[in-house]
């Protein structure tokens, strides 16, 4: 359930950040083009490094080797 919601969380800040820039900075077509990729790549980015790292937890590739020693 986790990943989900934050992954929702995610789809809302990106949808709220780019609500904002259209309010805040409408310069004309090309620049809000220019800034709504900008904010979408972002929000994508981010969340694929969130999500690669939290799935990485949920089977990590190496395993510690306890020594008989201790």
């Amino acid at each position: 359930m986790g990943f989900l919601v934050t992954t929702l969380i995610y789809v809302v800040v990106g949808i709220i950040a780019c609500l904002f820039t259209r309010i805040c900075c409408n310069r004309g077509p090309s620049s809000n083009l220019f800034h709504l990729t900008l904010i979408i790549t972002a929000t994508v980015c981010c969340w694929m490094m969130w999500a690669i790292v939290y799935l990485a937890q949920m089977k990590p590739l190496i395993v510690p080797i306890l020594s008989e020693e201790e």
